[in-house]
């Protein structure tokens, strides 16, 4: 097995991955179900067949998350398919700071526009169980893997097609991660984010502004790109919410906008 990390490793890096060292122990642990760390307590043991299959995939620069098939977020296991975006530790943040805002709120009503695999919704059920949860995508294929791992996990999120008009429906806290990637970057993403993920969850303009203006909320918080964050900021200001505030991602980039109304 040794050597199959060794050689896997060295072929990732030729192909042009990012962390191939890391991939490639991934890649084995999942198909002797063990641990990073149990690859090198079971250094003897024989590679199953179907390691090259998934070796085969991730070179294609298909994202590990969808070659794995499942991805953590926060304390969650998540199912993960072409159907959304990977979920992004930076987006931990994100819920971090829904948790934040709804401490010492026994069952507020938090909606999730735009939910992808079910992960905001979902973390946030999950660490706050009293909270009721409705998580909404445009996407039928998205809904229908938000509501797989939402069964998987048992947590109880009303998952629903849906676009931004539901935030009009009066809530405790809105939350979103909508597109925010520009049309002119498009070209210029990672092949695991320009041939794989799906592109309408990614490209967009201006939907920060448009669901700040259409929230009916108490809190509404939402993740943005680095360079857009003091914008959005402004935006929320100049549509009379208060306490507006900018959190910075785990690399220290600001990524999390939130405001009061």
């Amino acid at each position: 097995m040794s050597e199959a990390l060794r050689l896997a490793e060295r072929e990732l890096a030729a192909a042009g991955v990012d962390t191939p060292r890391v991939d490639a122990e991934l890649l084995i642990a999942h198909v002797l179900g063990t641990s990073r760390s149990g690859v090198y307590a079971e250094a003897d043991a024989e590679v199953p067949g179907r390691y090259q299959v998934l070796l085969g995939r991730r070179l294609k620069r298909e994202p590990l998350a969808y070659v794995l098939g499942e991805w953590g977020f926060r304390r969650l296991v998540l199912k993960t398919d072409a159907r959304a975006l990977v979920p992004r530790p930076e987006t931990e943040i994100v819920v971090e700071r829904c948790l934040a805002l709804l401490r010492g709120e026994r069952a507020p009503c938090v909606l999730d526009v735009g939910t992808g695999t079910g992960a905001i919704a979902l973390a946030i059920a999950d660490e706050h169980p009293g909270a009721r949860v409705t998580a909404v995508d445009t996407s039928q294929d998205a809904v229908a893997l938000a509501r797989e791992n939402a069964g998987r996990l048992q947590l109880d999120v009303d998952v629903r097609v849906g676009n931004f008009d539901a935030a009009e429906e009066g809530w405790d806290l809105v939350v979103s991660n909508p597109p925010y990637v520009l049309p002119d970057e498009w070209e210029t993403l990672q092949p695991e984010i320009r041939e794989w993920e799906p592109r309408n969850a990614l490209v967009g303009v201006g939907l920060h502004e448009e669901l700040a203006r259409l929230a009916q909320t108490r809190f509404l918080v939402l993740e943005t790109h680095e360079c857009q964050a003091r914008d959005v900021a402004q935006t929320l200001e100049s549509q009379g919410y208060t306490d507006v505030r900018v959190t910075p991602d785990l690399g220290g980039k600001p990524r999390v906008v939130e405001g009061r109304r």
